[in-house]
């Protein structure tokens, strides 16, 4: 009775059973803020929405639209906001998915890289079906545009959200041991990022000493690169796209090592800590 069955399925079953957990797991993230996944993209893409609203009244009263780049500047605005959030909200759900001590981990299909993996897919799920519905709204209501090369735009995308997934990753591994500096510092760098992210200027505008202040962040690439592909006339010098996905690959393997020493550590009296 107390026998242990050896696992007989096959690579692809496993495989098939790990998505089937992962979209069901996703499918629970995206209905974590509301009961409706409808309303869950609705908020999401009103709050989108807000910040580009936001940002085109604050350049427009401080007269900073000459300095854009020529085209359409809510595109312009659009393309940095929409990484940003990205990389924001990724990270921000990745450090807040389910710990290795967590009630959910006592189901037996269930681990800590599903619900990591679930994390970060339900909120790219969201961004993109939120980024593409903004788009197709405003192309047909308002004014149609051109995106020069949109697979190269769209790959920047994928880009800032791999950084902040693996950016997540590394303080989920983090946070049992220092909870608090964990919180603190996802808080502190979200809201840093809404300078040092670059979403709004360009890097070529930068004199060398302010570029010094933003080149670290790998997001800042991103966000840079992105604008050369929305923008035929525009011609990313200072940034690249090889330094954001180093970046992110390191990070991602120090988190994996992280999240595996936590995991053979967790105990459940941490949460008596908190």
């Amino acid at each position: 009775m107390f026998q242990q069955r050896p696992n007989r399925q096959s690579g692809l079953t496993n495989a098939l059973t790990l998505f089937e957990l992962t979209y069901h797991a996703a499918a629970r993230r995206v209905r974590a803020t509301h009961n409706n996944a409808l309303m869950s993209i609705l908020m999401n893409m009103l709050q989108a929405a807000i910040f580009v609203l936001a940002f085109y009244v604050m350049f427009s009263i401080l007269g900073l639209r000459s300095s854009a780049l020529r085209g359409d500047f809510l595109l312009y605005i659009m393309s940095g906001i929409f990484l940003y959030m990205t990389h924001a909200k990724t990270l921000g759900a990745v450090v807040g998915s389910e710990e290795p001590t967590s009630p959910m981990m006592q189901h037996a299909p269930m681990n800590t890289g599903i619900a990591i993996l679930a994390a970060a897919f339900s909120t790219l799920y969201i961004q993109v079906l939120s980024l593409f519905m903004i788009l197709f709204i405003y192309d047909v209501a308002f004014t149609p545009f051109e995106i020069h090369d949109p697979i190269g735009a769209f790959g920047m995308l994928l880009l800032a959200w791999f950084t902040g997934l693996a950016l997540g990753l590394v303080l989920l591994a983090l946070k049992p041991w220092f909870p608090g500096f964990v919180m603190i510092f996802s808080t502190i760098y979200q809201r840093a990022n809404m300078i040092a992210s670059g979403k709004m200027f360009v890097a070529n505008t930068l004199p060398g000493f302010m570029l010094a202040m933003f080149d670290w962040n790998p997001l800042f690439h991103a966000i840079d690169q992105a604008r050369g592909f929305v923008f035929v006339n525009y011609f990313p010098r200072n940034t690249s796209i090889e330094y954001p996905l180093m970046v992110g690959i390191i990070l991602l393997m120090i988190g994996l090592m992280g999240e595996f020493y936590t995991r053979k550590h967790a105990s459940a009296s941490w949460y008596a800590r908190r």
